[in-house]
């Protein structure tokens, strides 16, 4: 039975959500085509029936579309979800379901589960009211340069849930607190967290099936951290083991960098279930075709996020400052991008609103903001994305996962012809996508491997996908990867296919590192953490995904090849300049920025299809008098099978070099620490087939 909401003295309209303030909670949402709002008060997470029912007074308690409500004596913990009646007509693109428990679209945590009911409706989480305040010690962001950033792409939970772990906590926000020694060790400098925002493990039907939403694109509540990475079980305990975290990561010197999905949310298509949003505004939350009976699915997963609505864009600017100031996050990249630059139409549009107004914030100045520049639909906008912004600083604060850089660099390392010169533009920074716009090196994210596809073991083991263990006939997943077996499909005991596939990886991670641009790494693929082939793990929550801690020992040469030229990158300003290269001296009596040769050592014709190398970076002169000078670098890229001989260009024969990397070489000797490797002593050089040579010396 609803109680009376008599006596709302304290009711204000803003801010949305579910408030603490005068001793009880102001609860706001927004609908605007509701005929009667209520809010349901739960005792305990189990309770299948709220212990109260409060009507919102249509007179006293709504504002122009906001339902605002003042309910004395609560606090934080409390259990709640609204529930809305107005019209079920499709045609016209309403949705309303006056049984329906809806999640707060602006709910800081959620706790329970899916429960079943009696009239067919899923039941989802409770939304907790939570009290914000957190002890962070003095934590700030830190603010670290995008060009010197190194990011690592992981799971919250397939980080440290394999047993093999050790963590105290497995599988959650305090298990990533244990690893950080870790990741300090492997000297990354940020983590990207795949979505930590509440998820559903349905189905896009509502269904629970044995296929669990590992990944966790389906997004619940976009303001609310996963319950299941908490280890403490009281409502809300996820805020605070989240906060937890980012504060220990910051300690340690990695930012936080979160995936975060606004595209489409859980609630699926015209079949899928009712959980939040399709009750209080369908029309206006999403993209709606037919009049309003189906939905555009731009993003593939049923629905798609109605983004540049002026309500929708509000939301997603409310969340995004949230993240920042309530969690410190340090930056996001967001999932399927090109799904923000459309219209309500669908359409692409120019100047896009809520792509304007995230890089135009004030309070997100200090985030990095990165786009997956595509969506499901056909939009590709790699090197294009911020071209539909009118401004030039808001154009010039998006960066771009950078799928070009991902094909290109596999392909050459696979063999394919005419592949060379794509790879010197993505080792050079992506000119050819950047530079006409005004955007740097640093706008290009540099990527090989993401959870989306192959592992880097994986890309040189297997020929095709093997996704059998998805339960969809291995028809999911891409089929496009650039992948290579090296002869054999999977494991094997051939000891030849095993060296060439080590060589490939090291080739991958080195030509990665010393790419202009920032470089993100995948997790585990440091230690040839493997996947058996699966390139679409996004329901696999077992040993398929969870990183194997065993692999850091069986393969610790290789885990110390990352590690060296991770601090390579870190202490050379070469690698990692913000300006393009020119080909032109950074100083009259010195080398070109940049130098292309052949394999016999004469400037390259680009014209001629080869799969041979060279090239020769300048070092950065040095701008603090008191550091030792930077280094030139010479790399020697070979993707032929057979040895061959390569001659060093005579313009930098006599420069000093020393060995740095030699991928055809086993461990220790594949790389060196700096100072310590042999000098060059021959002209004449001798690559192994599908090898990589790289070459320093200090600046004169």
């Amino acid at each position: 039975m609803s109680e009376s909401t008599a006596g709302t003295d304290f009711a204000i309209p803003l801010p949305f959500g579910a408030i603490l303030r005068n001793g009880g909670v102001q609860f706001a949402v927004f609908s605007r085509h509701a005929s009667a709002m209520r809010v349901l008060l739960y005792e305990q997470v189990e309770d299948p029936e709220p212990a109260r029912v409060l009507d919102f007074d249509r007179g006293l308690n709504r504002w122009g579309d906001i339902w605002s409500l003042f309910v004395p004596g609560i606090q934080p913990g409390q259990l709640y979800h609204f529930q809305a009646e107005g019209p079920y007509d499709p045609s016209r693109g309403h949705r309303f379901d006056a049984a329906a428990r809806l999640i707060d679209p602006y709910a800081k945590a959620l706790a329970g589960e899916f429960l079943p009911s009696a009239d067919g409706l899923v039941r989802p989480p409770r939304c907790v009211v939570v009290d914000d305040r957190f002890d962070w010690k003095g934590d700030r962001h830190l603010r670290r340069c995008l060009h010197e950033t190194i990011i690592y792409e992981m799971h919250v939970r397939g980080f440290t849930r394999s047993h093999t772990s050790g963590v105290r906590s497995p599988g959650g926000f305090l298990g990533v607190v244990d690893k950080i020694p870790y990741l300090q060790s492997l000297g990354i400098t940020a983590v990207e967290l795949m979505p930590v925002a509440e998820f559903s493990a349905l189905d896009r039907f509502g269904r629970k099936t044995q296929y669990s939403n590992y990944w966790g694109y389906d997004p619940l509540a976009f303001f609310a951290p996963h319950r299941g990475y908490a280890v403490g079980r009281e409502p809300g305990a996820q805020v605070r083991e989240f906060k937890e975290m980012v504060r220990a990561l910051h300690q340690a010197g990695i930012e936080v960098f979160l995936d975060v999905v606004f595209n489409h949310t859980a609630e699926g298509n015209e079949n899928g279930p009712t959980l939040s949003f399709k009750g209080l505004g369908n029309r206006i939350y999403y993209m709606l075709e037919g009049g309003g009976n189906r939905y555009r699915n731009f993003s593939g997963c049923g629905n798609t996020v109605n983004g540049n609505h002026p309500i929708v864009r509000e939301l997603i600017f409310h969340c995004l400052r949230y993240w920042v100031h309530n969690f410190h996050i340090d930056g996001f990249r967001f999932d399927l991008a090109s799904i923000l630059s459309r219209g309500r139409s669908g359409d692409l549009i120019p100047n896009p609103p809520v792509v304007e107004s995230i890089a135009e914030d004030p309070l997100l100045a200090d985030t990095k903001i990165i786009a997956e520049a595509w969506d499901a639909a056909g939009a590709y906008q790699v090197g294009t994305f911020a071209h539909l912004l009118s401004g030039e600083f808001a154009s010039l604060r998006w960066a771009e996962w950078n799928g070009q850089y991902r094909d290109d660099v596999r392909r050459f390392w696979r063999g394919d012809g005419d592949t060379r010169g794509r790879l010197a533009t993505r080792l050079a920074g992506s000119s050819d996508l950047y530079q006409s716009s005004g955007r740097r090196p640093y706008h290009s994210i540099n990527f090989i491997t993401s959870h989306d596809g192959f592992t880097l073991n994986d890309l040189v083991s297997y020929g095709s996908k093997h996704n059998e263990a998805n339960g969809e006939g291995n028809l999911d997943g891409e089929n496009n990867n650039y992948s290579f077996n090296c002869g054999v499909e999977g494991p094997t005991r051939r000891v030849a296919v095993e060296a060439l596939r080590l060589r490939l990886i090291k080739n991958m991670l080195a030509t990665l590192f010393l790419s202009q641009g920032v470089p993100m790494l995948l997790m585990g693929d440091e230690c040839r953490r493997t996947q058996g082939g699966n390139n679409n793990a996004y329901c696999q929550d077992n040993e398929i995904s969870w990183f194997d801690w065993s692999l850091v020992g069986k393969n610790k040469d290789l885990w110390r090849f990352c590690r060296e030229l991770i601090r390579f990158r870190r202490e050379e300003p070469t690698v990692r300049q913000t300006v393009f290269l020119r080909g032109l001296p950074h100083r009259p009596e010195g080398l070109p920025d940049i130098s292309w040769y052949e394999s016999s050592g004469e400037p390259v014709s680009w014209s001629v299809d080869a799969a041979g190398l060279v090239c020769v970076l300048a070092a950065v002169p040095r701008s603090d008098p008191s550091k030792p000078p930077n280094r030139n670098i010479m790399m020697f890229f070979h993707s032929g099978e057979q040895r061959r001989e390569f001659r060093v260009p005579l313009e930098v024969r006599h420069t000093g070099w020393r060995l740095f990397v030699d991928t055809a070489s086993a461990g220790p000797r594949d790389i060196f620490s700096l100072g310590e490797g042999p000098f060059l002593r021959d002209e004449r050089l001798i690559l192994q087939g599908r090898s990589m040579l790289v070459y320093v010396a200090r600046e004169p």
